[in-house]
């Protein structure tokens, strides 16, 4: 009798581990990955569906990148791509497209519509897309439209130049960065003249995952942050907010960065993209911030404006003896260097969130983890 009942108890906790085994992950799992100053993140939401923005970078770089990201989707164990979302039709963006359809499915393309800057390199790729968008779902998508995702409210809160016209749930009070913010007539990298481009077309997301909310808006401007934020603040307030414009000071004004109030900023930056000093004071200086993440050391930063090594992904191929303390200058014109290469091992960083609200952010070089609540 006894023997029986062991059995029977064996058989039951047998049962119960393949149930545990088979249940869907209880986190929203997010991997910001290194496409060397491009973009490309990938959402798993708790039931398994996924949702990837953008696609790195084009060119020579479009095999890489494109690998880059099939080691996350390997590692979160996909089969296919449900959604993909591109913010806007600029080669770091858009560029690893074509490559990344030729190694999974893709089963949702979603954009902000017709190309408003077109350009040799890009216009070879939006012909394919055509091609690649027509087999399968498609979506042009505007502020307010839902991206339905099994578990997870997903909202288009930019696109196409417009902004959300109200606010979300629990947002709308007035905004306090208002009142300082002065408009860019100019961009400050660049130095060209503000104007319609691509970026301007950004198709920006809020996530939201029982209490843990997430906000990207791609290469969104700093002047349209106004509109979308004051002078009430259509958003509310993140847990983490991936930094626009790839952490450059062309975007993340106050009024937006300061206004949403994150725990994290991930800034998908590259070795000589994003890190200024003036983009980083603002982000460093958000009022509730706990930590900012770098996908790459950059060298706009110097010691002076980078945040401690165990919080930064990537560095170049070719290691530093030590960070400069001053942070460089950017080049300017067709003269310009190169920045240093990073085509070596790349490190995504990766947070996992609870319905709760907590979170846990990890660097894939170091293992390092943190947990916010």
């Amino acid at each position: 009798m006894r023997a029986i009942l062991m059995l029977v108890l064996a058989l039951a906790l047998l049962a119960a581990m393949l149930v545990a085994q088979n249940r869907p992950a209880k986190t929203l799992d997010i991997y910001v990955m290194d496409v060397e100053g491009g973009d490309s993140q990938l959402y798993v939401a708790p039931s398994g569906e996924s949702v990837l923005i953008d696609t790195g970078n084009g060119g020579a770089a479009a095999v890489r990148d494109a690998d880059r990201i099939m080691a996350a989707v390997r590692d979160a164990g996909l089969k296919q791509i449900d959604h993909l979302i591109t913010t806007h039709y600029h080669g770091d963006h858009i560029g690893g497209l074509l490559e990344l359809a030729k190694r999974i499915p893709i089963q949702e393309f979603i954009d902000h519509g017709p190309n408003v800057q077109p350009a040799p390199a890009i216009d070879p790729i939006l012909e394919q897309y055509a091609v690649l968008n027509a087999k399968v779902k498609h979506r042009v998508v505007k502020p307010g439209d839902k991206v339905d995702v099994t578990g997870l409210d997903w909202r288009i809160v930019t696109s196409g130049g417009r902004v959300l016209s109200s606010a979300l749930p629990g947002a709308g009070s007035a905004n306090p960065y208002c009142g300082g913010f002065k408009r860019h007539t100019v961009n400050p990298v660049s130095g060209q003249p503000v104007g319609n481009t691509e970026d301007e077309q950004s198709v920006g997301s809020h996530i939201t995952f029982g209490k843990f909310r997430v906000l990207y808006l791609g290469d969104f401007t700093w002047n349209q942050e106004f509109e979308l934020t004051c002078p009430n603040n259509r958003i509310g307030t993140v847990d983490l907010f991936v930094a626009s414009r790839h952490g450059q000071s062309s975007s993340n004004s106050e009024a937006l960065a300061h206004a949403v109030r994150p725990k994290v900023i991930i800034t998908n930056n590259g070795t000589r993209k994003g890190g200024q000093p003036d983009a980083m004071k603002v982000l460093l200086s958000s009022p509730r911030l706990e930590d900012l993440w770098q996908i790459h050391f950059s060298e706009l930063s110097g010691q002076e404006y980078t945040v401690p090594g165990m919080f930064i992904a990537n560095s170049f191929d070719e290691q530093l003896a030590a960070m400069p303390v001053a942070p460089k200058p950017l080049p300017q014109g067709a003269q310009a260097p190169p920045p240093p290469a990073h085509n070596g091992i790349a490190y995504w960083i990766k947070v996992s969130a609870e319905a709760d609200g907590n979170f846990t952010v990890t660097n894939g070089r170091n293992a390092f983890t943190k947990t916010y609540r």
